[in-house]
């Protein structure tokens, strides 16, 4: 079966040696997507302003690689602080709340970047191998 990858602004995607998202058949991982931007800094702004960047980054990967953000079926959000769980909540279910994807949201000590609050992997299933 044949693998395709995409790639984001990342700056650890080549030092690290992953993909921003691999397409495998019918499926779309998302690697971990911390609030990088376009010039490699961090998002500004609170936890919900980066979990709408981490978002974004998403989206578009699961886009370059056939699928839509409705054929996310899993996601998994990593929080530094717990008092952010329901600003990052809220951003989720705006953007999922007809989608209703399988959702763990976790506390984590920290992220690879201290100014990072959230980082989201995302999984999506297509109906068809397009």
């Amino acid at each position: 079966m044949a693998r395709r990858h995409t790639a984001s602004t990342s700056p650890y995607e080549a030092t690290i040696g992953f993909a921003r998202a691999v397409r495998v058949g019918d499926r779309i991982l998302v690697s971990g997507t911390a609030p990088v931007e376009p010039d490699g800094s961090t998002t500004p702004g609170d936890a919900a302003a980066q979990a709408e960047r981490c978002f974004a980054i998403i989206a578009h990967a699961i886009e370059q690689l056939g699928g839509r953000i409705e054929d996310v079926v899993r996601t998994r959000l990593y929080l530094t602080d717990p008092t952010d769980a329901d600003a990052v909540g809220a951003v989720h279910g705006r953007i999922f709340g007809n989608v209703r994807p399988a959702a763990t949201m976790l506390l984590v000590a920290g992220l690879l970047r201290p100014e990072w609050r959230v980082e989201i992997e995302a999984e999506a299933i297509m109906e068809s191998d397009a």
